[in-house]
Formats: C-alpha cells, structure tokens, sequence
C-alpha cells in the first residue's frame, strides 16, 4: 500500500483497439515500446494478441521480452540495428529489424527486415533519393524485406501529410519493385485520425491507451486504460506554517497526507488538490480523509500533461515507472 497504484483496464484496451481499427479499415500494428506507454507490455500484448497483426517496440531488449512471455505474433523493433550482437539477438528471438540507414542495413543480412523511410520527419529513414539504392542493396545482401514504413511529423497539417504521403507512396513503390509483398505503413494515432492514406496497415501508440495527440479531438471515442491511485498515510492537524515544501498559501484546519510523489512519476509542481509541491514520494491536500483511504492521483494524463506543458506520452511513460500495476476487466 506504500508504493501508489497505476489500475490498468483491459477492457479499455481492447475497445481502443477496435475504434483504431474500425476507423482505419486497416490492420493494427500495435506500438508497445516503453512498456506499453507505463501500462505493462507483456499483459497489454497478451490482452490484444488476438485484435492485432504485429506489434511495434522500441528495441530488441524489448521485443525478446515479448518473445519470452509467449506473445503469438511479430514483433517489429522501431530502432534501427546498431550492431552485430543487436543483429544476432534478433535473429535468435525471431524479431523484425528495421534498415534505416546503409550502416543500419549492413546488419540485417539474412533477417526480416522493415525498410524506414524518411519522408519529413528526418528522424530515421532513407531518403527518397537513396531508396532505390537501398532496396537493391537490401536484396544483395539477402535482407528478407517484408514492410516499409516512415512516420507523419505533423499529420494535422493537410499540406505536409500529403506532401509526406506522396513521398512515402513513391518510396514504397520503389521498395515493392525489388520485394514486391513489402507491408506499408505510414499512419500512426494522429494520421488515423486525420483520415489520410492508410495505405496496408495502421501503427497506433498513444491511441491505443486512450488518448489522441494533440491538436486531435478524440473521434474514434477512446477510453483512457489507466488512472493512478494512492493512500492515504497521514491526517494532520497544521503546525507552524508550511504545506509539503512551500508556505501554506492559507490557514488549513486539517491536511491530509498521500503516498505519492515525483518519484512516483508525477510532476512535482503538483496534482489537482494538492497544497504546496510535491515530495518524492508524499504530497498534502486540505482536509480529513480516514487512514489508508485509497484516493485516485491521476485519470485523465492529457489533461494532467496540458496543465504541466508536456504530453500524455511523457505523463503516462513517466508515472508506468514509478507505480505498480493492477489489472483489471
């Protein structure tokens, strides 16, 4: 009861899932990578192997993970190889790799490989000029290419998703005339939303867990699959004049201590009803709640990371970290 809580559903997940997927008409790769955005990858993927075709992570230590808890489907690292005992690893989990440079594609010799491109976002990926190159040098070297994939920088910008759009179109035209039943997928949660060109397949992270990226309304009508919860440790009667580390802003009759704090993942500068900021691992509100009282910390992150000027990307990573997880239907 010390630590606080993150209460995952799993029946949130699996309606976050089939919006994506009714909204799209496309297939889902699933985006685990950072734990499943804090939510626990290995129960989150056991929960919606059967909705998905692939799943998406961030690197192979991720992906063998998934591999050892017994996920039935691909898996695809989003991290382009960066070394020879990487390569290996991948080929012994059975994971997908992704070529996104020539000294990237130098490794994936005899391994399912996803060619990245890039089309704007100038993260990772061939360019437009070098992906014939690429594709001719991936065969050569016996790479075993069964997708190709680049990413929307800023899909509710009309003109740049339609300008990366035609761009991936293009490169992936290219890849398909060297391996011709390469998967394309560009659309993560914001180009699902926005409508563009789903082309084979769909890549939702954020949305998977309920949340659409900003500036996106919410149309798919996702649900939020976490919240937070902690205990109340302590009822206190003020002395002297402080509440948790700063001045009290007022004269209090009773405060109440609860178990989590920054390093709980939340933000120090506070949560809605806390009194001053918070500690590491305790933070105050105003009035009497009986002891060991379990109160909710956090439920809705993008609104929580709207008023800390951050994302529900970085709130839910950051708070998955620092809690325990239960799960529930």
């Amino acid at each position: 009861m010390q630590r606080p809580v993150a209460v995952v559903s799993l029946s949130a997940l699996r309606h976050n899932v089939r919006a994506l997927a009714r909204k799209s008409s496309r297939p889902v790769i699933a985006v685990v990578k950072d734990d499943a955005y804090g939510h626990g990858a290995e129960i989150a993927a056991h929960e919606i192997a059967d909705m998905v075709c692939m799943f998406a992570v961030a690197t192979v230590d991720e992906g063998a993970r998934l591999v050892t808890a017994g996920i039935a489907r691909d898996v695809l690292v989003l991290t382009p190889v960066l070394c020879r005992e990487e390569a290996m690893r991948a080929r012994h989990y059975g994971l997908i790799v992704t070529a996104a440079s020539f000294p990237s594609l130098a490794f994936c010799g005899g391994l399912r490989t996803h060619i990245a491109v890039n089309t704007g976002m100038n993260r990772y990926g061939f360019s437009p000029r070098e992906i014939g190159r690429a594709a001719e040098t991936a065969k050569s070297l016996n790479a075993h290419v069964e997708g190709v994939f680049s990413h929307l920088y800023e899909p509710s910008d009309p003109r740049a998703r339609e300008e990366q759009t035609r761009a991936f179109a293009w490169c992936a035209q290219a890849v398909r005339g060297v391996f011709p039943g390469a998967v394309r997928h560009l659309c993560a949660t914001g180009g699902i939303l926005a409508g563009g060109e789903m082309f084979d397949a769909v890549r939702p992270g954020l949305g998977l867990y309920g949340y659409a990226p900003p500036p996106f309304a919410d149309t798919a009508g996702l649900r939020p699959a976490m919240k937070v919860c902690a205990y109340v440790a302590q009822n206190t009667r003020p002395y002297g004049g402080g509440a948790g580390y700063a001045a009290a802003p007022k004269a209090f009759s009773a405060l109440h201590t609860v178990s989590a704090g920054y390093g709980s993942g939340l933000f120090r500068a506070g949560v809605p009803g806390s009194v001053g900021k918070l500690c590491m691992d305790a933070f105050v509100r105003e009035g009497r709640l009986p002891f060991g009282t379990r109160v909710c910390v956090l439920e809705d992150a993008a609104a929580y990371a709207a008023q800390h000027g951050t994302t529900a990307y970085e709130t839910l990573v950051a708070v998955g970290k620092g809690t325990e997880k239960r799960y529930v239907r």
